[in-house]
């Protein structure tokens, strides 16, 4: 049976050159951790350090450790390093075994019988980046980095959101591999499910040392078992499970997960196995026309569902530190929130299997882009034999995963070469359309047939449409945050909404850790060192100025208020496409986290820590949502109901003013049925007349309001509330309106959690905040770090 040694201690690290002497290196890794494990460089997500760390993505680095020979009873060995960033040679004693050019695959050396000095000397990643642009000529890209000219997460380089901390070294596992006879090299499993029967095809290559031994291969899952013989390096085993149970996504029912196994045999004699989890379930994108444009629909088991979506960015910028626990929270977080589709974006990377084991468990769907964004990648030598054998490797890895249920060819780059002055300057030099329209449809449908494959996001399907056109196929919608109101966000109906958000800042605690000895403002050097995004504070205060009176010199309102706005113009986009499913299928957020302390689109920051915005998609995920829109010059209440049972009873609408009074009030009939949307017009007479009054519309628990105004020009009252201590918790009793109350709970202490966000009050109405974490529970203090929309003075 084959054995695996792990090499995961003994490692160095240290300059090529051979100054700076040597410290010890962590594997898996990377030379940024190893520097501040050392005291060598300091934190660069604290203060500004970020720009004193700068140098150390344009040295060379070497690791090195003692390699021992393996046992003597195995016939070969081989080392196996599942990931190195970047360009590599590796050697052993000073002979090579070989160079690596791509983070995103893994490499495997013959060592057998080897011993003695392992080394693996790392090249600056810029270095080769330009060598490469110097070799392929000028490709235009979003950012200045060179990040477009090899094969490594783009975001190390920097984004509107992210640090410029490029990395080296060998972040994922190494080890040695000990076999004999034969081994398997590869399985391509096909899982699929047919009138109740799940079928499993399992597409088996080997890797033989003696040529002459009759192999063959033995599979079992859901208590059926089938053999095969090899023929040569190849065999193709099936199997089938009657009344297979179906996986679903969260919401749609449970996720079962059935044990696969498939052993390697010479006669009786075990020589290696092969082991996953997977799931039956069928999936489809319907991009039929309609008579609204071009839809995009994903179906699962046959039921077409809106995607309650967010986008995934690497959860660190050394994604090294993301361990199996922290994807894990950061997932449940996710799901916890209402979101049944993760959409893991083309600037980052390809997941560990932590990362979609979790999806599988959790129910979340998994939207993967292949690693391309915002920029024209070429297509020349070296890259383009890198890009398919990296897409080849990590679609066979990712198959047996029930959860993904979508390739996407790249980030924004189809749009980009129409719309962001590319195709002028190229010249006719390629760009990566034949990434995305030749090399990875063709992957896809040879490796996984069982799952779609769309060239792009956004994408209109055709280049007979505008890329972004939000009639065909997906759409991003950037123009809003960029240039206008979040209310625009309901002046169209996109078939799919890929990428929309806003901007607000961490949580206190978390700015008061990155920014050590500084009083933070909005324009403090380390709050705009910590706002990477293009004018993003000036985008951050048009949006504010548009609905409040922005404070000046009050930095405590300025934070609340700015999370606020973000949560509001989520909710925005998210309610008024979901009041028009089935038209608009989806909506992913952007975005769901943070890789450091930052002031981003994430609804969870840098620390972990949930904004309001997170608590405010539980509300907007729910299966069953009110919100009120605008219909010529009336109002209408739409009922979106996205659960499995008819959604029954009364709706109770109300006219109010700000000051409490109910000034004319109805009870239509709510009738939703399952997976639909129902619209209720409102009566005219409970139209509000003026910014004085609003309506409120009630169907048990489930609550919208529609203020018809900017809050600087409603007359709120001056809030008055009471605050008690409750078990776990605080309870807020209301004597006026208090619009959008929340308890910053991380300001009472950095460990302390609430477990829920905003939350409008009317008169007489209470909330009970519960708040984990909080040692010292007190009412003065809990009323400290309660925070509301006040009066403009």
């Amino acid at each position: 049976m084959r054995q695996v040694t792990p090499l995961t201690d003994g490692w160095i690290l240290r300059h090529p050159d051979g100054t700076g002497g040597t410290l010890p290196a962590s594997v898996p890794g990377c030379v940024h951790t190893d520097l501040m494990a050392a005291g060598l460089i300091p934190d660069p997500f604290l203060g500004r350090n970020e720009a004193e760390v700068a140098w150390v993505g344009r040295r060379d680095w070497t690791y090195e450790t003692e390699l021992r020979a393996g046992p003597g009873t195995y016939e070969q060995t081989d080392l196996v390093f599942d990931g190195l960033d970047t360009v590599a040679e590796v050697l052993l004693d000073g002979r090579p075994l070989g160079r690596t050019r791509n983070m995103h695959r893994s490499y495997r050396f013959d060592v057998t019988g080897l011993s003695g000095r392992l080394t693996v000397r790392f090249a600056s990643a810029y270095a080769e980046a330009e060598a490469v642009r110097g070799t392929v000529g000028e490709r235009p890209g979003a950012y200045a980095e060179p990040y477009q000219y090899l094969r490594k997460m783009a975001c190390s380089f920097g984004w509107d959101w992210g640090p410029t901390l490029v990395t080296a070294g060998i972040w994922r596992p190494v080890r040695l591999e000990h076999w004999s006879t034969a081994r398997i090299a590869r399985v391509r499993p096909l899982v699929t499910v047919e009138d109740g029967v799940g079928r499993v095809e399992l597409a088996v290559d080997v890797e033989r040392s003696r040529v002459e031994a009759p192999l063959t291969v033995e599979a079992a899952v859901g208590g059926m078992r089938a053999r095969a013989e090899i023929d040569g390096t190849r065999g193709t085993v099936r199997l089938r499970v009657p009344d297979a149970r179906l996986w679903w996504p969260r919401g749609y029912g449970e996720q079962p997960l059935y044990d696969l196994e498939l052993t390697l045999l010479h006669g009786e004699d075990a020589l290696d196995t092969w082991r996953r989890r997977i799931g039956f379930r069928t999936v489809e994108l319907d991009t039929s026309a309609d008579a609204h444009g071009t839809g995009f629909t994903l179906a699962v088991n046959g039921e077409r569902l809106f995607a309650r979506g967010v986008n995934w960015i690497p959860d660190d910028v050394f994604p090294s530190r993301v361990t199996r626990e922290r994807y894990r929270r950061r997932l449940e977080q996710a799901a916890g929130a209402g979101v049944d589709l993760v959409r893991v974006w083309g600037g980052g990377i390809y997941e560990s299997e932590d990362f979609y084991d979790a999806c599988d468990e959790l129910g979340l769907l998994v939207w993967q882009d292949f690693p391309f964004a915002c920029a024209a990648y070429p297509e020349e030598q070296p890259l383009r034999g890198e890009v398919e054998a990296e897409a080849r490797e990590n679609v066979v890895r990712l198959m047996p995963h029930p959860s993904l249920v979508l390739w996407n060819g790249n980030n924004e780059n189809l749009w980009g070469f129409r719309d962001w002055g590319w195709e002028p300057g190229l010249a006719g030099d390629s760009w990566g359309e034949g990434y995305y329209l030749g090399v990875l449809p063709r992957v896809v449908a040879e490796s996984d047939p069982t799952r779609p494959y769309t060239a792009g996001s956004p994408w209109s399907g055709s280049w007979l449409r505008h890329p972004n056109d939000p009639a065909h196929g997906t759409h991003h919608s950037w123009e809003v945050w960029n240039r206008s109101d979040y209310a625009d966000y309901r002046l169209d109906v996109p078939r799919f909404v890929a990428e929309f958000g806003w901007q607000a800042p961490p949580a206190y605690a978390t700015l008061r850790r990155a920014l050590p000895g500084e009083e933070p403002a909005p324009d403090s050097p380390g709050m705009l060192h910590h706002q990477k995004a293009d004018d993003g504070n000036g985008k951050l205060e048009r949006g504010l100025a548009r609905h409040f009176a922005v404070p000046e010199g009050d930095f405590d309102r300025w934070h609340y208020l700015t999370q606020v706005n973000q949560a509001r113009a989520v909710a925005a986009g998210v309610e008024h496409w979901r009041s028009h499913w089935p038209v608009c299928a989806g909506t992913v957020v952007w975005q769901l986290n943070d890789c450091w302390p930052v002031t981003s689109w994430a609804a969870i920051d840098g620390d972990g820590r949930e904004k309001p915005l997170y608590h405010e998609l539980r509300r907007l995920y729910a299966d069953r949502l009110l919100t009120v829109r605008r219909d010529g010059d009336g109002l209408v209440v739409a009922a979106v109901n996205q659960s499995a049972e008819d959604w029954r009873g009364a709706l109770r609408l109300r006219r109010m003013s700000v000051d409490g009074t109910v000034i004319a009030e109805a009870g239509p009939v709510l009738a939703a049925g399952a997976r639909s949307v129902a619209v209720t017009e409102v009566p005219a007479e409970l139209v509000p007349s003026g910014p004085e009054e609003f309506l409120v519309a009630d169907a048990g628990r489930v609550r919208a309001l529609h203020f018809p105004a900017p809050d600087r020009e409603i007359p709120y009252p001056r809030p008055d509330f009471e605050v008690a201590l409750a078990p776990d918790g605080i309870t807020v009793t209301a004597r006026t309106l208090v619009r959008d109350l929340l308890l910053q709970a991380d300001r009472l202490d950095p460990d302390a959690r609430a477990d829920r966000g905003l939350v409008t009050l009317l008169p007489g109405e209470e909330v009970t905040i519960g708040v984990r974490g909080w040692k010292t529970p007190d009412p003065r203090t809990a009323r400290s770090a309660l925070y509301c929309v006040e009066p403009t003075r």
